[in-house]
């Protein structure tokens, strides 16, 4: 249709008057021709008369090059310098590379811009977010996202903003309540928010299509900075706790409770910033999501060969593989379990249910060829750090299936984001310690009462962020 109408648009409509005049200019020519070969004809001055004409001719096309040429290099409108350079970006439509962090002013010297995250909400009237736009332009504030939440009364507007460094917080606040802007949360952002939401969002529910454990950190990343609580319907010792929440969940300005697919609740909290409507909506279907799917956790498996020549497959574990921990424990001495457990070893085997669930963090198994299951490793979210946790069968100690295992559970804690990881035990397993410092990571030791705690901080993690969830440790641990 584009091609139809653009050829429809260029044709011309066709006048008789037009082609009158030029037939009457031509007529016009022939005569001034010919009066004028007559004139050279038979008069004597005639030869220098078309010498004449031809320097005059001369003259006139280089007159016009020269003005041409003039007038074509005159500065344009906006550019008084005659620089002819291009006008800026928002002039053209053309907008700078994100993530430069700089960019160009008039004087085209390089400005340093730095990315903000910001919320605000405003009246449902109209004019209302082109006040706030007006606002931010004023300061050089390039828009680059926006989302808007519907409340009952007024509306929730969500930007992603590059802005001059100079410009502060504050007096970003103070223009935005100045435009109408009500309730405004503001804080720095990175690279990584510039995906898009519904890029973002596709990405966080195939995460957790294809990992059960990844829906802890799917709701982080959904929701920004918040606190996770996975509070169990049922206690170690098997008597009901009572936590559950309606199948449709529950908002309540900061908080909002979640029906856990594996029972009990899920409480999300974020005092700092109160939950909207949509973002409810978002988490409830990330949890629908996870429920509707049932237990998974990644195939992939690896099959090393140890010194000695025996092999063993290293691969994750969930309470599908409960039995088969309850039998390596029966095999392990009480010395082994006591340094795991840290507590009564009759207790340890309640413990287990816990700590294969994904919601607490992720486990690793190493089985044999026979498929007899020798150790067990587990990263466990706690509030605002995460631990490590080894345990590995007596006959299978001292051939660096630990430090194996320690080896991958960290590297999965630098892929959540995770600042430091850090590993309880007793200061007499040299096992443990000698793993740790085989991480090559800087390491913190604190020693209380014959308990150690070694705390790796990892070098360089992808986004820098707390991990999702709080545990309810159901067995003894002692850090200070």
């Amino acid at each position: 249709m584009t091609d139809v109408t653009s050829a429809k648009s260029a044709r011309r409509p066709h006048h008789w008057r037009r082609d009158l005049i030029e037939l009457a200019a031509l007529f016009t020519a022939v005569v001034v021709a010919d009066t004028i070969a007559k004139t050279v004809v038979r008069g004597a001055e005639g030869p220098y008369m078309l010498v004449f004409s031809a320097i005059a001719l001369i003259a006139t096309a280089a007159f016009h090059t020269w003005w041409a040429r003039r007038h074509s290099h005159a500065p344009p409108a906006g550019d008084p310098g005659g620089s002819g350079a291009a006008p800026p970006p928002s002039a053209t439509g053309t907008a700078t590379p994100l993530g430069t962090g700089a960019e160009r002013s008039d004087s085209d010297e390089p400005v340093e811009t730095v990315l903000w995250r910001m919320r605000t909400t405003v009246r449902d009237a109209p004019g209302s977010l082109a006040a706030l736009c007006t606002a931010l332009a004023r300061h050089g504030v390039d828009i680059l996202t926006l989302q808007t939440h519907p409340l009952a009364e007024g509306t929730v507007d969500e930007f992603l903003l590059r802005a001059p460094a100079a410009l502060q917080a504050t007096q970003l606040t103070r223009e935005i309540a100045m435009a109408g802007g009500s309730g405004t949360w503001i804080e720095r952002a990175d690279a990584h928010d510039l995906v898009d939401t519904p890029t973002r969002l596709l990405g966080l529910a195939t995460r957790t299509a294809l990992d059960a454990a990844e829906l802890p950190l799917a709701l982080r990343e959904l929701l920004g900075r918040c606190t996770i609580h996975s509070l169990p319907a049922v206690s170690l010792s098997g008597r009901p706790t009572g936590e559950t929440a309606p199948v449709e969940g529950v908002l309540e300005e900061t908080v909002m409770r979640l029906r856990d697919p594996s029972g009990g609740a899920i409480t999300i909290e974020r005092p700092y910033l109160p939950f909207t409507p949509t973002e409810f909506a978002r988490a409830r279907a990330l949890v629908e999501l996870d429920a509707r799917l049932g237990p998974r956790i990644p195939r992939s498996q690896d099959v090393l060969t140890l010194p000695e020549g025996n092999e063993i497959t290293v691969r994750r574990a969930d309470q599908r593989d409960l039995v088969a921990a309850r039998a390596m424990h029966d095999r392990c001495s009480e010395r082994t379990l006591g340094l795991r457990y840290h507590g009564p070893v009759s207790d340890a085997d309640r413990y287990l249910n816990h700590l294969l669930s994904p919601r607490f963090g992720r486990t690793l198994a190493v089985q044999t060829a026979s498929g007899r299951l020798v150790a067990l490793g587990h990263l466990l979210w706690d509030g605002d750090e995460t631990e490590v946790a080894l345990m590995v069968e007596d006959d299978w100690q001292r051939r660096g299936i630990g430090s194996e295992l320690l080896g991958r559970l960290v590297a999965m804690a630098v892929e959540a984001g995770c600042e430091s990881v850090y590993a309880v035990t007793q200061s007499s397993n040299t096992a443990m310690v000698a793993a740790m410092r085989a991480l090559n990571l800087p390491l913190d030791y604190q020693i209380e009462e014959g308990t150690l705690v070694i705390t790796a901080r990892l070098a360089a993690t992808p986004r820098p962020s707390r991990p999702p969830y709080e545990e309810h440790a159901p067995y003894q641990r002692v850090k200070r």
